[in-house]
C-alpha cells in the first residue's frame, strides 16, 4: 500500500486514527510486557516518559535522551542504507520513522513503523551500557563497511541482540530486543517452549543465520548490557580472523 512517509515530524498532522493506533498498540504490548520484559527496559520506558495517550514527540524525546546518554533520534522515512545507518549509530544518532501503521495493520506490517522504531528501540537508549554498545557497534561496523560479507555477519549480531535479544534476570529470560518488544507474536514465542534459547556466544551467533518473515526459532540470552559492551573486542577479533582465513587460506 502507498503511505505518506514524512521527512520530519509534524505533530499536528497526526490523525485521530494515528492516536488510536498508538494507544491500542501501547496498551496491548504493555499488558504482555509488564511480566515478561526486562526490568531495564521497563525502567527505560519510564525514564523516556512514553505513555499510551500521547504519540512520542521527537523534540521532547531527544531532550530526555540527551540528559541520560547524549543520544538523539532523527526522522527517517524508511529503512536507511547500511552505511548511513552505522555512521549514525557511531555518532550516537538513531534513525526512526515517525509514521504509524493503520488500524488494518495492527497485527502485521511489512516494514518498520514508528511503534517498532520508537517504542521498541528508543527507551533503552537511556541506558548507558546499552547506548555504549550501540555506539561501539556502529563504530565497529564502519571499519568493515566496504566488506559486505563482514557486514552481513555483523547483521547477525545486531539481529540476535538489539532486535531479538533476551536478558537473563533472576534465573529467567526476559525480553529486551526491539523486534520482540514491539510484537505480540514474538513476545509470546520468545519465552515459550516453541523456541530455543541459547547463551550469548559470539562464534555461534556469527554462524547462525536468520529469517525476517517468521517467528524466530532461536534467541540468544545475555547476562547484562555490560557483557555486550565487553564483547565488542571479541567480535572484532573474530571478524578479523575470518577475513584473514578467507584471504590466505582459501
Amino acid at each position: 500500500m502507498q503511505r505518506h512517509k514524512p521527512l520530519a515530524q509534524l505533530y499536528s498532522a497526526y490523525t485521530t486514527e494515528d492516536f488510536q493506533v498508538w494507544q491500542l498498540l501501547f496498551k496491548r504490548q504493555m499488558n504482555l510486557l509488564r511480566p515478561q520484559a526486562s526490568k531495564l527496559y521497563l525502567k527505560a520506558l519510564e525514564d523516556i516518559g512514553f505513555n499510551g495517550d500521547e504519540i512520542p514527540h521527537f523534540e521532547k524525546m531527544n531532550k530526555r535522551l540527551e540528559s541520560f546518554t547524549g543520544w538523539k533520534v532523527v526522522v527517517a522515512p524508511e529503512l536507511v542504507p547500511q552505511r548511513e545507518f552505522f555512521q549514525l549509530l557511531s555518532q550516537k544518532i538513531f534513525p526512526a520513522t515517525c509514521w504509524l501503521r493503520t488500524m488494518a495493520e495492527l497485527d502485521y506490517i511489512e516494514e518498520p513503523d514508528m511503534f517498532h522504531d520508537v517504542f521498541g528501540h528508543v527507551p533503552l537508549l537511556t541506558n548507558e551500557a546499552y547506548a555504549d554498545f550501540m555506539e561501539g557497534f556502529g563504530k565497529l561496523a564502519m571499519k568493515w563497511i566496504d566488506v559486505p560479507e563482514i557486514i552481513a555477519l555483523l547483521g547477525r549480531v545486531y539481529w540476535f541482540t538489539i532486535e531479538f535479544g533476551l536478558l537473563h534476570e533472576k534465573n529467567m529470560p526476559k525480553i529486551f530486543g526491539a523486534g520482540i518488544i514491539s510484537s505480540p507474536g514474538e513476545t509470546a514465542n520468545s519465552l515459550s517452549d516453541a523456541s530455543v534459547k541459547l547463551s550469548f556466544d559470539i562464534t555461534q551467533m556469527l554462524s547462525t543465520d536468520y529469517r525476517t518473515d517468521i517467528l524466530q526459532p532461536v534467541y540468544f540470552t545475555i547476562k547484562s548490557f555490560e557483557q555486550l559492551c565487553a564483547a565488542l573486542p571479541e567480535i572484532e577479533k573474530s571478524l578479523a580472523a575470518l577475513t584473514y582465513a578467507e584471504k590466505y587460506c582459501y
